[in-house]
């Protein structure tokens, strides 16, 4: 029997323990040793399961660990990455920018227009070999001008490409080589050289409206049009890189040249021999241009000039109140023959070979691109 009892001892014991330290479920208080011991089991433990990814502590307590077990080499534990992941999506990263202020964006209009006004004016005074080699150079030149173009047209109230759709369109409905109808080759294939494509959007629209036209006709009625597309860029499958005077073509093979909006060099009239080259006789030059750029108001000199390349100009057409169209074809020889023999019946055929002669050295002196057609240059703002 003990001999006295105190409220916390029990000296009725041959040992003496304390009973605050029965706590949870009755185990007795481990000392500092045992203690200090198992907290290392614990966080060997610990380290075990998570190299096995499985679940642990907290990181609070993984901090612990560190503190009372040997040194361990500090690295990320899967708690602490499934943390950090939780923060990064709860406060993602993103690259979306914010949209541009009303100011903002009309300064960005004003640096994009100022840029397509530059890239226009130098490809309208330089010739067509310098033009090519700077689109070499810097190829991203073509793409900002024709961004610049589109823009351009949308306020345009009528696009040249869409006139000459049209026509093509309108003249396939009667037979090839018939008044009214297209100029072919002698096997009446309709070839078209678009000189100065852009983007060849006339290319896209005929070959879709032949496409269409000879699924609605009988057999003997189809037609076949391939289009040629020559630029100083590729920028689609349709399109042939070319100095436009001096195309990858055969003599006489193309039955429609195009020039739309395409003469821009300040060498333009080697576009129009080079154009006389590869159309077949009776084939057909097709022009359209600005109307402000014509030296004389009207074109009738920018007529003559042509005249006297070889051409024989059919219709003028200045309708729109943007744009000039011209037609002009290539005589055949027979043609070409009559033609001399009248003019030497008038007196006038050593005139014209003086006028020819005149207009080479004019342009040697000054590019027809400086005086016959004035560069299209925008008013720097």
């Amino acid at each position: 029997m003990g001999l006295f009892k105190v409220e916390g001892w029990n000296v009725d014991s041959s040992k003496i323990q304390f009973d605050s330290a029965k706590k949870d479920g009755g185990k007795v208080k481990k000392s500092r040793k045992e203690r200090k011991e198992y907290q290392q089991q614990l966080a060997e433990q610990r380290r075990n399961a998570a190299n096995q990814h499985e679940p642990e502590a907290t990181e609070q307590e993984d901090v612990e660990d560190a503190e009372v077990s040997a040194p361990v080499e500090l690295k990320e534990t899967p708690t602490k990455k499934r943390k950090i992941q939780e923060v990064e999506s709860s406060h993602p990263i993103t690259t979306t920018k914010k949209p541009l202020t009303a100011l903002q964006q009309k300064m960005m209009a004003k640096l994009t227009g100022s840029r397509f006004r530059w890239i226009n004016e130098q490809l309208y005074t330089i010739s067509s070999e310098n033009a090519l080699k700077l689109i070499k150079e810097q190829p991203q030149l073509f793409d900002e001008y024709h961004d610049g173009f589109r823009s351009q047209v949308q306020a345009w109230p009528e696009n040249p490409v869409d006139v000459f759709v049209e026509q093509i369109r309108a003249r396939a409905n009667k037979p090839v080589n018939a008044p009214g109808g297209l100029p072919g080759l002698k096997d009446k294939d309709i070839v078209v050289a678009d000189m100065g494509c852009g983007e060849a959007q006339l290319a896209l629209d005929i070959s879709n409206f032949f496409k269409q036209h000879n699924k609605s006709v009988k057999k003997f009625q189809k037609k076949t049009c391939k289009v040629l597309s020559y630029d100083l860029k590729k920028a689609n499958e349709r399109i042939t890189v070319a100095d436009i005077r001096n195309v990858p073509t055969p003599d006489e093979s193309c039955s429609i040249v195009v020039f739309c909006l395409a003469l821009m060099g300040t060498n333009f009239l080697d576009f129009i021999t080079e154009a006389y080259r590869i159309l077949a006789p009776r084939g057909e030059l097709w022009i359209a241009e600005i109307k402000s750029r014509f030296s004389d108001g009207k074109g009738d000199e920018f007529v003559n000039a042509l005249k006297l390349q070889g051409f024989f100009h059919k219709n003028t057409d200045d309708s729109n109140k943007m744009f000039t169209r011209f037609e002009f074809f290539k005589p055949p020889q027979d043609i070409i023959e009559e033609r001399k023999a009248k003019l030497e019946r008038r007196q006038k055929f050593v005139e014209v070979e003086t006028e020819k002669e005149e207009l080479q050295k004019k342009r040697e002196k000054i590019p027809e691109g400086k005086w016959l057609l004035k560069p299209c240059i925008y008013k720097r703002r």
